[in-house]
C-alpha cells in the first residue's frame, strides 16, 4: 500500500542478527551463575514462560538503569511455552529448563511439582487494545492450566501475571471468575495491581499479580512498598547511552522499523515518546505506529524496548526485527517480576523460621481499586 503523500513506503530493517551465547554467559551475568546467599532454595516451575522475563525477575542476578537486582533464592526447574522462538530466546539467555509444550494437550502429573508456580497467562483476550472478549475467547481460558497443576501439586505459593484491564473488563466478573476457580483449588489469593512507573520501570505499563498462599500456610506475602512514585524515570534516561549507537556494538541496537507517521492513528499511532516522561506502553504489535523515539524521525530500536521493559543489554534476541519486537511486548519486566519475587522470598523465609510476624491475609476487596493512570 503506497503513502497518502505519494512518496514510497518505508522498509523496515529486517536484518537477522547471529548471537552464539546470550545473557547468562555475559560477564555481567556472574551473581546470575552464582548460588544463592542463603542454603533455603525455592523450587519454581514457570508456566507461559514467554522468552523468560518473569522468571529472571523471580532468578534475579542482573543489572539494568544503574541498579543490581540481586540473586533470589529460587531455582526455575522447569519452564514452558508453545513457541518455538521463546524456546530458542529462553535458551540462549537463562538456561536449558524449557520445554516447547502445549499444556493444554499435557496432564499435571507429566509435569515436575515445585514449591512455587509462576505465570503471565495470555492476555489477549483481557486487554484494552485486543478483542475483550474474557473468558469467553480462545485464550481466555488458558489459566485453567494453572488451576489444573495447583489442584494435583499443591504449591506453596502462587503467582500469576495478567493485564491491568482484567480488573474492570466486563465489571470484573472475569477476575472474580479466575480467582474463585484458583481458590477452589485449596488457595487464599490477593491481587497486587502494580504500576511498573512507581518502582523504576520507564515506561508506563500496569499489571495484575495474581498471588496466592495455600490455604495451610500461616500469614501472607507483603505488597511491595512504592519506590519511585515521585521520581519515575524518563524515557531519556533510560536510553540516552544509545542515541549515538546504530550498530551491533550494543545487541540489536541496529534493528528498528522505519514506518513513517499516519494521517490519522485511529487510535493505533503516532504515539511519539517525550523527553523527560515515561515511555509508552511496550506493545507486542510490532506494526502498529506506535514507539516512536523521543528525538529521531523513528520507531524505537529492538534494544531500546528490550531495555524500556528492563532487559539486560546483554539479553539478546535473536531473531527479525518484528519476532523480537513480539517476544519483547509480550514479556514481563524482569525489574517487575523481582519486585514480586523479593516479597515472596521474604515470606517464604518468615514461614520457614515459624516467625509469628507472618502478616494477617487482606481483605481483597479493598485492594482492586483500579487508579485512572498508566497503560493497561
Amino acid at each position: 500500500m503506497r503513502r497518502k503523500d505519494g512518496k514510497p513506503k518505508v522498509k523496515a530493517k529486517r536484518n537477522l542478527p547471529h548471537y552464539s551465547s546470550g545473557f547468562r554467559e555475559s560477564d555481567e551475568a556472574g551473581s546470575y551463575r552464582s548460588a544463592p546467599a542463603t542454603e533455603s532454595v525455592a523450587e519454581v516451575v514457570s508456566m507461559f514462560a514467554g522468552c523468560g522475563g518473569l522468571d529472571l525477575g523471580f532468578h534475579g542476578g542482573f543489572r539494568v538503569f544503574g541498579r543490581n537486582f540481586e540473586r533470589l533464592p529460587f531455582k526455575i526447574v522447569s519452564a514452558y511455552d508453545n513457541s518455538e522462538d521463546c524456546a530458542e530466546t529462553y535458551r540462549l539467555n537463562l538456561g536449558q529448563e524449557f520445554s516447547c509444550l502445549d499444556l493444554t494437550q499435557t496432564s499435571p502429573d507429566e509435569l515436575p511439582s515445585a514449591d512455587v508456580l509462576i505465570g503471565g497467562f495470555p492476555c489477549q483476550d483481557f486487554s484494552s487494545s485486543g478483542p475483550k472478549v474474557g473468558l469467553e475467547g480462545k485464550r481466555g481460558r488458558l489459566y485453567e492450566v494453572m488451576r489444573d497443576y495447583m489442584a494435583h501439586h499443591q504449591p506453596k505459593i502462587v503467582v500469576g501475571e495478567n493485564v491491568g484491564h482484567l480488573l474492570r473488563l466486563s465489571g470484573g466478573r472475569n477476575l472474580s471468575r479466575i480467582l474463585q476457580d484458583f481458590e477452589d483449588a485449596g488457595y487464599f489469593f490477593d491481587v497486587w495491581n502494580l504500576y511498573g512507573p512507581d518502582f523504576g520501570l520507564p515506561q508506563s505499563r500496569r499489571r495484575l499479580f495474581l498471588v496466592g498462599v495455600r490455604n495451610d500456610l500461616p500469614g501472607f506475602p507483603t505488597q511491595p512498598d512504592v519506590t519511585h512514585s515521585n521520581r519515575h524515570v524518563g524515557i531519556d534516561v533510560a536510553l540516552e547511552d544509545l542515541e549515538d549507537v546504530i550498530d551491533e556494538s550494543i545487541p540489536n541496537q541496529s534493528q528498528y522499523f522505519l514506518s513513517s507517521r499516519a494521517n490519522a492513528g485511529g487510535g493505533q499511532g503516532d504515539h511519539a515518546n517525550r523527553r523527560g516522561e515515561v515511555a509508552y506502553c511496550i506493545r507486542a504489535n510490532a506494526r502498529g505506529r506506535i514507539q516512536f523515539h523521543y528525538l529521531f524521525e523513528r520507531r524505537l530500536t529492538v534494544r531500546e524496548c528490550a531495555r524500556l521493559q528492563s532487559f539486560p543489554d546483554s539479553f539478546v534476541f535473536p531473531f527479525t526485527t518484528q519476532r523480537n519486537l513480539s517476544l519483547i511486548g509480550n514479556a514481563v519486566p524482569p525489574l517487575m517480576g523481582h519486585v514480586v519475587a523479593n516479597s515472596i522470598a521474604d515470606y517464604l523465609d518468615r514461614i520457614r523460621d515459624a516467625n509469628p510476624d507472618v502478616g494477617a491475609r487482606p481483605d481483597r476487596c479493598a485492594q482492586l481499586a483500579f487508579p485512572q493512570m498508566g497503560a493497561v
